[in-house]
């Protein structure tokens, strides 16, 4: 008889990652994540994280992490931001384009200018960040990581603009991975569903009974009847951004309980 282990080691160490929107919901939790496989982290935002528990946890895990403020609506801010990362910290091996925001902006309620600011919000910046991200993310052979959402593919009602720059996000990742095949860069996608981040909780705690409110969504989620945690969404970005990941790319990874495919039913 014998036995024998199996370690998963992603070989991320020293890696260069940029997380945008990594100082909240699933953004932090994959901040946190790849630092802890010892990647270099840079998270581009327009939230500081100075004096933050984001911030304090990674000096406390003796992180290797780097703050870029920028609008990600600008796009010069974008390009400033990759600019300065390569001058600062070296060639990117895994861009997560995260950032967004739900704005409800619909068919009925909103105004085109409104919807064209929402494309700006949710949309624009994750072409203008790996455009110019490109060429660094050839030499290295590395990744773009989308994250994207269910309402891509199932729709939400009174979010046009958030809801069409995501299911462009879909679109995108399937283009984009045809494009970098010959330099083997690889661009998947992961869609989250139903994640309990702060901004939820914001939006929960908008009803009179939130408990109720919570429970009626859990209710409807197949696998344990609870809500996607953003680490679990966190460790699905980083597989893919591994070596362990090597032969995977132009996919669509669902992170969700079986909320948006099985029956909800069930």
């Amino acid at each position: 008889s014998y036995s024998f282990t199996i370690v998963m080691d992603l070989n991320l160490k020293d890696k260069v990652f940029v997380v945008t929107g990594g100082g909240k919901g699933i953004g932090e939790a994959i901040t946190k994540g790849a630092a802890a496989e010892g990647a270099t982290v840079i998270i581009v935002s327009r939230t500081d994280i100075e004096g933050t528990p984001l911030e304090n946890w990674l000096k406390a895990h003796n992180a290797v992490y780097g703050f870029i403020k920028a609008e990600l609506s600008d796009e010069d801010q974008c390009k400033k931001a990759i600019e300065e990362i390569l001058m600062r910290y070296g060639d990117i091996y895994c861009l997560v384009n995260n950032a967004g925001v739900n704005d409800g902006v619909g068919l009925q309620q909103g105004t085109v200018e409104k919807f064209i600011n929402s494309l700006f919000t949710n949309l624009i910046h994750y072409y203008a960040l790996s455009h110019y991200a490109v060429e660094s993310l050839k030499r290295t052979k590395g990744n773009i990581i989308n994250i994207s959402s269910k309402t891509a593919v199932t729709g939400q009602g009174n979010t046009s603009g958030y809801a069409a720059s995501k299911g462009a996000q879909l679109a995108l990742t399937r283009e984009w991975a045809v494009e970098m095949l010959p330099y083997e860069v690889r661009v998947n996608c992961v869609i989250p569903a139903e994640v309990y981040t702060p901004l939820y909780d914001s939006w929960i705690k908008t009803f009179p009974n939130p408990e109720e409110k919570l429970k009626s969504i859990t209710d409807k989620i197949p696998l344990g009847k609870r809500m996607t945690t953003s680490e679990e969404i966190a460790s699905m970005v980083l597989y893919l951004a591994s070596e362990k990941a090597s032969h995977i790319t132009g996919q669509h990874l669902f992170v969700d309980g079986g909320y948006t495919h099985l029956d909800r039913a069930l």
